[in-house]
């Protein structure tokens, strides 16, 4: 099994909260099981841009730290259901201010993405 190199921090409240929607594909985990898209497949589906793979490792370490709770029934096939905890629930306000920042900014960020330069704030100072 792998074992990180460096610890992860998680003193920090900004960790703890990258932890759980950073990245390129969690938010939209998250975003499926709130939208009532519950069984793999289906999550699958909607997410086919990415490898189904990469959305099992996001939903195993999603239902790791807590944040969404995986159901199995006593089918045959075995069915499977996510669903968010209540501290899953309490991480959606959080989204919904991400994405209404991000609809606000979108423009500003599309119009400046040619012109970045890694390790340069010059586009961050110009909205003081």
């Amino acid at each position: 099994m792998y074992q990180r190199k460096i610890p992860e921090l998680l003193d920090c409240g900004l960790s703890v909260a990258i932890k759980v929607v950073g990245g390129k594909w969690k938010a939209w985990v998250i975003d499926c099981i709130r939208r009532g898209i519950r069984r793999p497949s289906a999550i699958h589906r909607e997410m086919q841009a990415v490898n189904p793979r990469i959305v099992n490792l996001h939903l195993k370490e999603l239902e790791d730290i807590g944040i969404i709770y995986k159901e199995i029934f006593a089918e045959v096939p075995a069915r499977v259901e996510y669903r968010l905890t209540p501290v899953g629930m309490s991480i959606l306000p959080v989204m919904e201010a991400l994405e209404q920042w991000g609809n606000e900014h979108k423009e500003y960020v599309n119009r400046h993405q040619a012109g970045y330069a890694p390790g340069n704030c010059a586009l961050l100072q110009e909205t003081n």
